[in-house]
This record gives C-alpha cells, sequence and structure tokens, in this order.
C-alpha cells in the first residue's frame, strides 16, 4: 500500500505537526491517505488549501484525502462541503492516536472537530529531529490567549499551553545524542510559554535550564517571540554564547495608534527600547520582524512610522505581511486601505528590509564566524546570515569561517 502523503500549508508548527502526523499515520498503518495540514491565517490562505486539496484529489483520485490544521479547525463545514475531501481532523484531533487508527479501519466520523479552546494539554506529540540534519524544531507551547484584532491562530490553536520544562530538556537531550548541533524553540506565542504551568516559570527560566542541563548543546535558537513578553531570565540569558544572537520580532507595527487598534500590548517605543536592551547585553545580535503594511485606517503618516522603526530598530530581516481581511476577526470590520495604496507599502517595507539585510551583511565581510552547515555548501551564521561555500564543508556541523564577500543577499566563505 502507499504511504500517506501530506501537504503542508503554512508556519513552521504547521510543518513539525506534519512530521508529527506522519509518525501517527504510519504506526496505525494509514495507508492510502492523502493528508493537507491548512493554514488558516488569511483568507488567501484558506483559497490556497482549497486549491491544493483539488489538485491532490486529481492526482490520487482512489486516496482517502484528510483535511486538518487551522483552516479545517476554524472552518470544518467549509471543507467538509467539498466533494474531494473524505474526512476533517481538527487540530487536537489530528495529535490523536487514536483519530489515525480509526482513519486506518476505515470506521471513522467524517468530520471530527471538538472545542479546540478545552484543549489543555500540548505534550505528547514530540518528535525526535524535525528540520535537517543540522537544526531540530522543539515545540514547547501551543495556542494564544491574545486577541489581535487582525489575527483568526487563537480560535484554530486554543489558549496557550505549555510542555512542561523537564519534558522539553529531556527532548533536547535526545537531539543532541542523536547528533544535532541546533535546536530551535518554537510555538505560537513562545514569550507566554510557562503561564499555565505550576509557580508560572517564565520563557527565560526555561532557557536557562535547557543551557544548564544540556551543556553538550552547542546552539540555542528562539522562534518568533513577543518583545514585550520578554522576561529578566530572557534578557540574562543572552549574555550566554550558546543562546543565538538572533532574535524574531512580532512587532507588526511603528504606529502606535496602529498598535492599539491591532490590539497589540506595546507601543513603538517599548520595541527600540527592548531593541537597545537586548544590545547592551549582546552587541552582536540581529534582528527580525514581522510587520503589516496597509492595516485598515493606516494613512500615509503611519506607515511613515513603519518605516521609522525599521531603521530606529536597525532591523534586518523582515517579513513583510500585506494586510488582507480575514473574516471572523475585528480588523475585517475596521475601514479598510485601498488594494494599491497596501500594494505599493508593503513593496516600500521590503526594499527597506532588503536595504538593511544588505547593509549587515557588508558589515560581515572580513570578519570570522561559526557556520552551520545545512547542506554541504551552504550554511548560517549565528544571526541567521546565510553562507555559501567555495568547497564542500561537512553537513550538520559548525565550522569556523571568514567572510570573503557578500552579494547583497548572501555571504560568501
Amino acid at each position: 500500500m502507499a504511504a500517506p502523503i501530506f501537504a503542508t500549508l503554512g508556519c513552521r508548527l504547521n510543518a513539525y505537526e506534519s512530521e508529527a502526523m506522519k509518525a501517527l499515520a504510519a504506526e496505525a498503518g494509514a495507508h492510502g491517505t492523502v493528508v493537507v495540514n491548512t493554514c488558516a491565517v488569511t483568507a488567501e490562505a484558506v483559497r490556497k488549501a482549497r486549491q491544493e486539496i483539488r489538485r491532490l484529489r486529481r492526482a490520487h483520485p482512489d486516496a482517502t484525502l484528510v483535511v486538518t490544521g487551522c483552516a479545517a479547525q476554524i472552518e470544518p463545514q467549509t471543507f467538509a462541503a467539498m466533494p474531494e475531501v473524505d474526512r476533517v481532523l481538527g487540530n487536537a484531533e489530528k495529535m490523536d492516536p487514536a483519530a489515525w487508527a480509526g482513519l486506518a479501519a476505515g470506521g471513522t466520523e467524517r468530520v471530527q472537530v471538538d472545542d479546540i479552546m478545552s484543549v489543555t494539554e500540548t505534550a505528547g506529540h514530540l518528535i525526535d529531529g524535525f528540520g535537517s540534519r543540522s537544526r531540530a524544531y522543539v515545540q514547547i507551547q501551543n495556542g494564544c490567549d491574545h486577541r489581535c484584532t487582525f489575527c483568526i491562530i487563537p480560535y484554530g490553536r486554543g489558549n496557550s499551553r505549555s510542555v512542561p520544562a523537564g519534558v522539553v530538556v529531556q527532548q533536547i537531550g535526545r537531539l543532541v545524542a542523536a547528533g544535532y548541533n541546533e535546536v530551535v524553540l518554537t510555538g505560537v506565542d513562545l514569550t507566554s510559554w510557562g503561564a499555565d504551568l505550576p509557580g508560572r516559570p517564565p520563557l527565560g527560566d526555561l532557557v536557562q535550564r535547557i543551557l544548564r542541563l544540556v551543556p553538550d548543546l552547542p546552539r540555542l535558537r528562539l522562534s518568533s517571540i513577543d518583545s514585550i513578553e520578554a522576561d529578566p531570565a530572557l534578557m540574562d540569558a543572552l549574555a550566554e554564547p550558546r543562546l543565538m544572537p538572533h532574535l524574531h520580532l512580532s512587532l507588526q507595527h511603528g504606529d502606535d495608534l496602529i498598535l492599539k487598534r491591532m490590539k497589540r500590548r506595546h507601543l513603538s517605543e517599548d520595541a527600540v527600547n527592548f531593541v537597545q536592551e537586548a544590545r547592551r547585553r549582546r552587541p552582536d545580535i540581529a534582528f527580525g520582524a514581522d510587520i503589516i503594511a496597509g492595516f485598515p485606517t493606516e494613512t500615509e503618516a503611519a506607515f511613515e512610522n513603519s518605516l521609522r522603526m525599521v531603521e530606529a530598530c536597525d532591523l534586518t530581516w523582515l517579513h513583510v505581511f500585506p494586510y488582507s481581511p480575514r473574516p471572523g476577526t475585528p480588523a475585517a470590520r475596521m475601514p479598510q486601505v485601498d488594494g494599491r495604496a497596501i500594494k505599493t507599502r508593503a513593496a516600500r517595507l521590503r526594499a527597506a528590509g532588503e536595504a538593511a539585510a544588505a547593509r549587515h551583511l557588508a558589515e560581515q565581510v572580513g570578519r570570522p564566524h561559526r557556520v552551520l552547515m545545512e547542506s554541504p555548501r551552504m550554511g548560517r551564521t549565528e544571526q541567521f546570515a546565510e553562507v555559501d561555500f567555495a568547497a564542500d564543508q561537512p553537513e550538520g556541523q559548525i565550522v569556523e569561517a571568514t567572510v570573503s564577500a557578500t552579494d547583497g543577499q548572501r555571504l560568501l566563505a
């Protein structure tokens, strides 16, 4: 029988969970299955999911086609109504071995989507070694307790819930024993880790515990964080060389009124202060950030504040999102910005990001770096810049290299 086929849309966490589902499906013997793990972050993401479902049904007419992920959780009937779809699984159900066993036996309900807000745990599907041979990802948190006006994700992921510190440390220990030189902590709202655990430990406590109890781990990296939630222990940990000097910040905008309308919990001054304090503790740190262009009611002056924030925070790696209304969110009911203006502003932000990245790369020429090799000729610095090599290097290993040049997009060594 054919092995299950997985199509994953959306975030890194979805990719992580697809790897976990592969193991669950294989263990259950769910052969001849095609699984689409959907994203719901925008209406466009849902459209792409429907498009992918139709494509996969044409390619695999006899398979059992299963739809899961955030879009399936939020809009189960949308996908149940598609003739191409055989089963719809919610975000909790997709991690339940019993759901996969029932699927393999051919006896499950067509739609299995429970109330995600009732889910209180996120452990149980940790896997060894998702990622490349060099870098592994460990999910330590799921869900979100915040209600940003542009975001539908809490309704797909549920409330914030944390993996206990001991489980995380054991998992990372296994990964290091298996030869991984870098581990990335990931989640939906990473800095809310611990709020639901006994004693409410902050993320910084977990980071320090990992560094102390897994001394053979060469590199620990954090995925996106909310800077306003950075705790004192996390700031202290920035001075530890094994915590990588690269943070991706969920900033979203540079204008205070827009931030309030987004229901964010920080102002632009908070972001600048955080970056300055982090640089004081770790001078070589580099920052990325998520920024939305064209949020409802955004004026040209408000947009200019986002451009200024890129410069004020000296951001290096930008993820720019042109705003698109997501049905079911408060922002979708606010006065919308003209689509042409959104497109233009997003392009200007991307240009600012490309210029900032080019400046950062130019500053690295002539400097030594410790590079983690992701393939024989490409690796990443501790600040996450790509480095191309002229000769093969040992994949998965950390090599010492001096940067000889840059082409504006990556370093050469």
